[in-house]
């Protein structure tokens, strides 16, 4: 079993309310959202792992078991081209849970006319093999949103 815990603090509001069909329709997989923070910040590794695909606004990391996990910061950041996000790690780079991956503004983002909303998804995943999937309330980074049996 693998515990995902969130990549950055502010409140859980699921899946179902991310404002992007392909999210909300659990298209890419099952998970939750995080409303973040609004202020400069750090996204973080969700499980221990490699990190097997990244971008300035998404990344993925491959835990030992092959559980991808896709963090998304903010909905339509890809076409801010990158601006606005520092990456703080290389792709194939192992890194451990908590481990900074991305500085980011949730602020900005919204300035900037993208909902900074960041859907946490478990790649490949069936929506039973989630348990315990947190969908509201407060979360700090590194709280765990759900595990993946």
């Amino acid at each position: 079993m693998t515990t995902v815990t969130s990549p950055l603090a502010g409140n859980a509001i699921g899946l179902a309310a991310v404002p992007d069909p392909v999210f909300s329709g659990a298209m890419v997989g099952p998970g939750t959202a995080i409303d973040p923070v609004r202020e400069p910040s750090e996204a973080v590794a969700p499980v221990d792992g490699v990190v097997v695909s990244l971008h300035p606004h998404a990344f993925v990391v491959v835990d030992d078991e092959g559980h991808g996990v896709l963090t998304h910061l903010g909905i339509d950041t890809v076409q801010l081209n990158g601006e606005g996000f520092e990456l703080l790690v290389s792709k194939g780079d192992n890194v451990t849970r908590g481990q900074a991956i991305v500085r980011w503004n949730p602020a900005a983002v919204e300035e900037a006319g993208k909902s900074a909303i960041c859907p946490v998804v478990a790649l490949e995943a069936t929506a039973g093999s989630l348990g315990g999937l947190v969908e509201k309330g407060d979360v700090k980074t590194g709280d765990r949103l759900f595990d993946w049996q």
